[in-house]
């Protein structure tokens, strides 16, 4: 992929999910189960990377230290927007990256602020990523996948995969 593509697909997936905060972090587990969490996205430009707030002693941590591959799903459902992202994973203990992130808010999940020992980031750099954008109201894109789903093939939205390598 051309450096020109690569950067167009990272400012299209930026746009997708600027005002998603939430998303679900799947990991693998050491026996292959797969294991869904929500995650809140730190409110940055997304270069390529996604970051997440996390403590070194939560299983993600031990599940991506084994399988490094991770999924982050974002969802939009209100505008029928579907975001699935591929990536690698890897903790982030450098304190400046932390204190860099940071926002007082996170005191309610990690009570002892910057001072917690067993704070953390997870970078997730992004490999690829795929969307689906379903510009019609809920009740079209219902009758669509209903029929989709009966075998009578209709377009029900645009799918689109990007490639972040």
């Amino acid at each position: 992929m051309a450096s020109h593509e690569k950067k167009s697909d990272v400012k299209l997936l930026a746009e997708k999910i600027k005002d998603i905060r939430i998303a679900m972090m799947t990991t693998q587990e050491a026996d292959g189960t797969l294991r869904s969490r929500p995650m809140a996205t730190q409110d940055v430009e997304f270069d390529g990377d996604l970051w997440f707030f996390t403590s070194s002693d939560a299983p993600k941590v031990s599940e991506v230290s084994q399988h490094h591959q991770v999924n982050i799903s974002y969802s939009k459902p209100d505008d029928n927007l579907f975001v699935s992202v591929s990536g690698v994973a890897g903790l982030v203990r450098d304190h400046d990256t932390i204190k860099h992130y940071w926002r007082p808010f996170y005191k309610a999940w990690f009570p002892q602020g910057l001072d917690d020992p067993t704070l953390a980031l997870l970078k997730v750099h992004v490999e690829s990523a795929e969307y689906w954008d379903v510009p019609s109201g809920k009740m079209t894109l219902l009758y669509r996948l209903t029929k989709k789903a009966a075998g009578a093939w209709e377009d029900i939205g645009e799918d689109v995969k990007l490639d972040m390598r």
